[in-house]
């Protein structure tokens, strides 16, 4: 007989188990133990230590000094020649780093755009999760989400259309 962890209502300061998880075998129920002991500040210091590595990365590897063959590259920029939806992201971020507003949009609106957002969804989550403060949640609704997706599909048709004013969102 399959046994399942309910998640059960707890205080923000205590791990509940996701939903529905298996712990009938022997990884299930390794991961019910992990799960259980780690603390509540691991995650949110995990997601923190890999933001920090993009940072340094980014900062070592200059990308704004970079062709489209030296490393950091695209490989669909190399390959075809085109820019691909995330093109000039690590650029936007580098110049986001050094407080270069109309720099970093020229390199990717939609990344610029979405940074805050982002931002405050993870503070957010993080005063949840460790200090049991709420914030005000984001509500985004499926409409919203939708217009975004929309918008950032446009902006990865017109960022390759040869003819101005759209060579300005050329990486």
């Amino acid at each position: 007989m399959t046994q399942l962890v309910q998640q059960s209502a707890a205080a923000p300061h205590v791990h509940t188990m996701p939903p529905l998880v298996m712990a009938d075998d022997p990884l299930g129920r390794l991961l019910v133990r992990i799960f259980r002991r780690n603390p509540t500040w691991a995650a949110p210091l995990a997601i923190l230590v890999c933001f920090a590595g993009s940072v340094v990365y980014t900062l070592a590897a200059h990308p704004t000094v970079q062709g489209a063959t030296e490393s950091p590259t695209c490989l669909v920029k190399l390959t075809t020649g085109f820019d691909c939806p995330g093109c000039g992201g690590t650029r936007a971020f580098w110049y986001l780093l050094h407080g270069n507003l109309p720099a970093a949009a020229r390199s990717h609106l939609v990344a610029v755009f979405a940074a805050p957002f982002l931002v405050y969804v993870y503070v957010a989550w993080v005063a949840d999760r460790v200090f049991g403060r709420k914030l005000p949640k984001l509500r985004i609704s499926p409409r919203a989400i939708s217009v975004f997706l929309i918008a950032w599909g446009a902006f990865f048709v017109l960022r390759n259309l040869p003819w101005a004013p759209f060579t300005w969102f050329f990486v």
